[in-house]
């Protein structure tokens, strides 16, 4: 839990698409802060295609992942205000669900979050184009971003098209005025020609530096602390 009187820094996870490995990612990360007995804490606007429990309750699945990984001991009900079944776009599975997202929601149960911890890590649903509503309403993540002044960690594949799909993601954001403060690589191969390459690349037409590479398998992150916790900036708290 907080402890002193600063406001929290907090950083954005998105990713160049679904099945990257956010999730994965964002799990190390929090990890780290409580090896490093930070108060730290995890959140998701709206969370899709998830299990139910025996007695008919969704199971907000990645936010389980990222605390038993993490060890972090945040309570789940606090991680994610929507959780869906359906296998879909958050946007897409309301609408099926009859739950649509509300934004004013997302963001009281974030800034609670904010005065409750020093860190909060909040991760995206699919890339960063993924719309959270689209019916009468209109929210796209980025109205989430923007609206709590949020900087942003690109989470990419080092494999085969990452080239094209970072650059495209970070053109999109800045054109956005959406702040990157790095790109992490997962599944990320040393003495690889390719990931290398796509490292200098992404690195060369981005103007962003790659934070960190994860390896299959990596149960830590490979990045001092320090320039961890140097990623998170002071957002806007209401």
């Amino acid at each position: 839990m907080r402890r002193g009187s600063a406001m929290s820094k907090n950083l954005f996870i998105t990713g160049t698409g679904t099945d990257v490995g956010k999730t994965y990612v964002t799990g190390l990360i929090l990890k780290k802060f409580k090896e490093h007995a930070q108060s730290a804490a995890y959140y998701k606007a709206a969370m899709s295609g998830n299990d139910r429990r025996g007695d008919g309750t969704l199971i907000p699945g990645d936010a389980l992942h990222v605390r038993s990984v993490s060890g972090i001991d945040q309570p789940l009900e606090d991680m994610c205000p929507y959780i869906y079944e359906t296998a879909v776009s958050p946007h897409l599975a309301a609408r099926m669900e009859g739950n649509p997202v509300d934004l004013k929601r997302v963001l009281e149960q974030y800034d609670r979050l904010c005065r409750t911890y020093d860190y909060v890590t909040a991760e995206g649903s699919g890339g960063i184009l993924c719309p959270l509503r689209f019916d009468e309403q209109k929210i796209q993540l980025e109205d989430f971003i923007k609206t709590r002044n949020l900087g942003c960690l690109i989470v990419a594949d080092a494999g085969l098209g990452t080239i094209n799909a970072v650059v495209l993601t970070a053109e999109y954001m800045k054109a956005r005025g959406i702040s990157i403060r790095g790109i992490i690589f997962n599944h990320y191969e040393e003495g690889n020609p390719l990931h290398e390459d796509n490292r200098f690349m992404c690195e060369h037409m981005t103007g962003v530096k790659v934070a960190a590479c994860v390896k299959e398998g990596d149960r830590d992150l490979d990045i001092p602390f320090a320039d961890l916790e140097s990623l998170y900036v002071e957002g806007e708290i209401r």
